[in-house]
């Protein structure tokens, strides 16, 4: 029998994270690097892409792989695979992680919903739901030959409750329902490509709540209020679940949806 040690290990691995250069995606291509994992970086921004780079492979022994993307461009999606295979050799791990979110600063984005725009809308629906499906379709035979393929789709808890829109009163937020439809539907596509995809590549759902990042009081204090563990989350409360969910800690588990939200959606 396997250790623990032995089965988050993921030596000779190589893990792709889009959004890599981002808060969740740099944390968490940490922690793969962390238990041994090559990385790939996925990333629309240059500066902050470099800078992750550095940042993993001067703490971790291990390869690093960045790739200036944009999720929108289906051209550059195709490219991934074929890339990754020729400088990395393989592919075992695809956290998609890259989104538009709540503070993308998008015309017709963040604004009652009368006003949200249908060209920003289909663009969210790109990025945050048509681009995984792309990027794991492109690289489906790279996952299958690993053996060991394991896909890791980051959703949110507005993939799976409604908003409460008294959170978000007197601050520049706001909840865009391309932002809640796009998650759900991610959800549901891991459930889809769990059961195609099996047996050789299995497929899982990270759902974050909260993340801290310096919002305002007046939404912050509401939110943790509402919060079973009484506070917001921060990028390390995701780490342990990706490598659980990319190594063999989790190898009899897929179309699943770990929840890591303080207890938000459980009232």
């Amino acid at each position: 029998m396997k250790t623990i040690n032995e089965l988050m290990d993921l030596s000779g691995r190589v893990a792709l994270i889009t959004g890599g250069a981002g808060h969740i995606g740099r944390a968490i291509a940490e922690g793969l690097a962390e238990v041994g994992a090559n990385i790939v970086l996925v990333d629309i921004n240059k500066e902050s892409l470099e800078q992750a780079e550095l940042q993993i492979k001067s703490k971790y022994s291990v390869e690093v792989l960045s790739l200036l993307i944009n999720m929108e461009d289906s051209a550059a999606i195709a490219t991934v695979a074929i890339d990754v295979e020729q400088q990395l050799g393989r592919l075992d791990i695809i956290v998609n992680n890259a989104a538009l979110v709540g503070d993308s600063g998008l015309t017709g984005w963040v604004t009652e919903f009368e006003k949200q725009e249908l060209d920003t809308w289909r663009r969210a629906l790109e990025v945050n739901l048509t681009a995984p499906f792309a990027l794991v379709q492109s690289c489906a035979f790279l996952l299958k030959k690993s053996k060991l393929g394991s896909v890791i789709n980051i959703g949110s808890i507005y993939g799976i409750v409604g908003p409460d829109l008294s959170l978000y009163e007197n601050t520049s937020m706001g909840n865009p329902a391309a932002y809640a439809a796009s998650k759900g539907g991610l959800i549901q596509m891991t459930r889809w490509l769990s059961t195609v995809m099996a047996p050789d590549v299995r497929v899982n759902t990270l759902t974050p709540g909260g993340v801290s990042r310096n919002q305002p009081s007046s939404f912050s204090d509401k939110f943790i209020d509402r919060t079973p563990l009484q506070r917001m989350a921060t990028e390390e409360d995701f780490k342990g679940a990706a490598v659980y969910l990319a190594s063999d800690l989790s190898a009899y588990v897929t179309g699943q949806n770990i929840i890591i939200d303080g207890g938000w959606s459980t009232w």
